[in-house]
């Protein structure tokens, strides 16, 4: 079965609308993701004077340690929200903090 339907018709023997539109939607957060961490690291890790065309050693790390604390971030706070929703499934209250 595909992803985008081609392997299971939908009932009209068309493509599958709603499959596209998942797949539209999270290349779009995939993107977004990439782009912030790409905008944060730059910002932080690389000098607005660039010397050379390359990055050098420092450069190199904090990007490194940049991505990897995003993610970690971004680990922490999904799970945050996971717990959060949980909590609020079984008390049956639809708000939540962080």
């Amino acid at each position: 079965m595909s992803f985008l339907g081609r392997g299971a018709q939908s009932p009209a023997g068309g493509i599958n609308q709603e499959r596209i539109e998942m797949a539209i939607n999270e290349i779009d957060m995939v993107s977004d993701v990439f782009n912030r961490i790409v905008s944060s690291c730059h910002s932080k890790c690389i000098s607005p004077r660039y010397a050379e065309g390359d990055l050098n050693k420092g450069e190199s790390v904090c990007i490194d340690r940049c991505v990897a604390k995003f993610f970690e971030v971004n680990k922490k706070v999904g799970e945050k929200m996971q717990a959060a929703g949980a909590n609020a499934q079984a008390t049956g209250s639809t708000s939540f903090a962080l």
